[in-house]
């Protein structure tokens, strides 16, 4: 198949890209290096044009109140060329727990990406993900001060982007879902305590306070962004930061 990958060249878009190579298919990566804007619509025609499927992986430049414009924005965008070019499969990347947190913004802003493509004129799929092995450290850094670090017990089951990319790989080049599939982590971790592994395998001196007020994971009620029936990816925190 020819397979578009819009933000085909991020953390997970480059690897994405990779294992649909990998898999045989035609994967083409776009973004804005490389000439197409899911904002002002430039490129875009041509990005979708002759794709059995479009993966949607671009993301908002914000995490605020301005996120959901970026969202409906790109879908509307997105939804029209696909469906005018005749793409069969429309992909996104989402989080577990998504609507079940809206108190902050920016899932509330995913929440309506969610929506428009339900909505759409395209067959779909919508893979959810834990929160990514790769942004803990900048979780990290959004509550220290000095040589602590804050931190609530949020309940987090952290995936590796690479078994993230595989799984959207896995999505796009099969039939739509017309669903989500929620993937996750092997592993729940209250966020603090991630916080304090993270660190002392750095080497790192800071310490973890937990502080049931502290950062944007604080808003999180309960255990919503984990999943034990998701499908579970194999990578371990411990071994990934190995």
């Amino acid at each position: 198949m020819k397979i578009a990958v819009i933000g085909g060249t991020g953390l997970i878009g480059s690897r994405v890209v990779q294992f649909l190579k990998d898999a045989g298919h035609e994967a083409v990566p776009h973004s804005q290096s490389t000439g197409v804007d899911v904002i002002s619509g430039q490129g875009l025609q041509q990005a979708v044009t002759g794709a059995d499927v479009v993966v949607n992986l671009t993301n908002s430049p914000t995490f605020d109140e301005a996120s959901p414009a970026f969202f409906r924005t790109s879908m509307d965008n997105l939804l029209a060329v696909s469906h005018e070019a005749g793409v069969g499969h429309f992909v996104i990347l989402s989080i577990v727990g998504v609507d079940q947190v809206p108190q902050l913004d920016y899932y509330r802003a995913k929440v309506l990406q969610e929506d428009l493509l339900k909505a759409g004129p395209v067959p779909y799929s919508i893979v959810r993900a834990t929160q990514f092995m790769e942004f803990i450290e900048a979780v990290l850094s959004w509550t220290t001060d000095g040589d602590t670090v804050r931190l609530p017990a949020t309940p987090i089951q952290p995936i590796a982007a690479e078994d993230v990319s595989r799984a959207v790989a896995e999505v796009a080049a099969g039939a739509p879902l017309n669903g989500i599939r929620d993937i996750a982590g092997p592993e729940v971790y209250a966020l603090d305590e991630l916080g304090r592994i993270t660190l002392s395998h750095k080497g790192d001196t800071r310490t973890v306070v937990t502080d049931p007020t502290a950062g944007m994971f604080a808003a999180v009620e309960g255990d919503v962004l984990t999943d034990k029936n998701a499908h579970l990816a194999a990578t371990r925190y411990t071994d990934w930061l190995s």
